[in-house]
């Protein structure tokens, strides 16, 4: 077992990689009174094409199969309900998949080593039956249907797809109707058994628990199930273009004031002497002093009544993209979009504008290592990006400077850009 001291922050994360290639990442709490587990795997809705472990040829599964493949879980042979264990000791239970993981988890103050087996149990013992399949294609249905009727998330979900050509960023994780459909009990095993073996897993825990001893449990467990370390798996790779594939998009919703956003494609490859790990967050920087609900660029038009709520700003990564997302209500998107391209003619930034942004940066993530689901998330989010723990989260932010964001702003690119609008119905006139 190796300690990692998470610097300035008075947290160690002992760490344990087990001869099946399982990792384990320990985050004692001693001042709480609560656990936070989780048991991920690196799979999420970016993969869809692989080749299927012990095979050699390059496969494509349905549009959101892992999300479907998370439900499924819940299904086991004995009939035991997963929600009602849980429910029985107190604790809270849920799983979730993005772009590239899936979580399962819980979180209770009691009867952990029985919640953690069981944990270890449902999650690594799959039960798929044509029947349950076809059962919760009806469910997922139904959710995919209740997310079209979000403004929101019709707006995030467009403005991406027609951003990206070929990655399968593009689509959503939950997939369509038509793609859920396809999905067959043979599918789910071929996905299962690619991608929830322990060299592609995690375990991540929180809180008030022995290191020492949760990691003896998690390894008795592991050692009955005899399985070695599998070779890394194949995923396809995209020769994604810079460019967007579609440059506009309006949708009519029940809304009443139309929702807007525009979406900055750009080449981070391109940016050479910029730490990879830090391009991301220097554009956040970037964009956030230029038009977040915080600058005078937002304040000016809630005054002049162009936006009626604060802008946000979200970034989405591929290894050589970055999608910036700049969301808003407006009574007048196409006049939002204008000043939004016009305001980024000028990217240039005041030195102490950046370090204000640093200290609101370490100050959060002081206040983040308080919280056991924080430090949880920040643990989980490292280890599927960077494959390890940083342990110096504070020193990186404290050595932002404005060399480097000058080299951030003069290799980027923001001509391709999408726009989408999501407007109110059009009312029928009276004949």
């Amino acid at each position: 077992m190796r300690k990692i001291p998470l610097s300035k922050l008075d947290i160690n994360v002992f760490y344990e990689k087990l001869e099946n290639g399982l990792e384990v990442f320990i985050a004692p709490k001693n001042n709480v009174n609560n656990i936070y587990a989780t048991y991920s795997t690196k799979y999420g809705s970016n993969q869809n094409d692989f080749v299927p472990i012990n095979q050699n040829k390059m496969i494509t599964v349905p549009l959101g199969i892992a999300h479907f493949l998370e439900h499924q879980l819940f299904n086991q042979e004995d009939k035991t309900d997963v929600m009602a264990f849980y429910s029985e000791r107190g604790t809270d239970v849920n799983a979730n998949t993005n772009k590239l993981k899936t979580t399962y988890l819980f979180e209770g103050p009691d009867f952990f080593e029985e919640n953690l087996k069981f944990l270890l149990n449902y999650v690594e013992k799959p039960y798929f039956t044509d029947e349950s399949v076809n059962k919760e294609k009806g469910i997922v249905e139904q959710e995919i249907k209740m997310y079209q009727d979000r403004p929101f998330t019709r707006l995030y979900e467009g403005i991406t797809y027609n951003a990206f050509h070929e990655h399968p960023i593009k689509y959503p994780i939950i997939g369509n109707i038509e793609s859920i459909n396809k999905v067959t009990k043979d599918d789910l095993y071929t996905c299962y058994n690619t991608f929830y073996h322990p060299s592609n897993m995690f375990i991540v825990i929180t809180g008030n628990v022995d290191p020492i001893n949760t990691i003896e449990i998690i390894k008795q467990h592991e050692n009955e199930r005899s399985l070695e370390k599998q070779k890394p798996i194949k995923l396809q790779t995209y020769n994604e273009p810079d460019t967007v594939e579609k440059k506009e998009e309006e949708i009519n919703l029940n809304v009443t004031i139309p929702k807007v956003a525009i979406a900055f494609k750009i080449n981070i490859s391109k940016i050479k002497k910029v730490p990879k790990i830090e391009i991301v967050t220097y554009l956040n920087i970037l964009f956030s002093l230029k038009l977040g609900s915080t600058s005078e660029f937002c304040e000016n038009l809630k005054e002049e009544q162009i936006i009626t709520s604060f802008i946000n700003n979200y970034i989405l990564d591929t290894d050589k993209h970055a999608l910036v997302i700049i969301v808003t209500e407006s009574k007048q998107p196409k006049e939002f979009i204008k000043r939004v391209r016009r305001e980024l003619t000028n990217l240039s930034i005041l030195e102490s504008d950046l370090e204000r942004i640093k200290k609101t940066y370490i100050s959060n993530v002081i206040y983040a290592s308080d919280s056991i689901t924080s430090i949880n998330s920040k643990i989980m989010s490292n280890v599927v990006k960077y494959n390890k723990v940083l342990n110096d989260d504070i020193e990186i932010i404290e050595k932002y400077n404005m060399d480097e964001m000058k080299e951030v702003i003069k290799s980027i690119n923001l001509d391709n850009y999408t726009t989408y609008i999501v407007n109110p119905l059009k009312k029928n006139k009276d004949i």
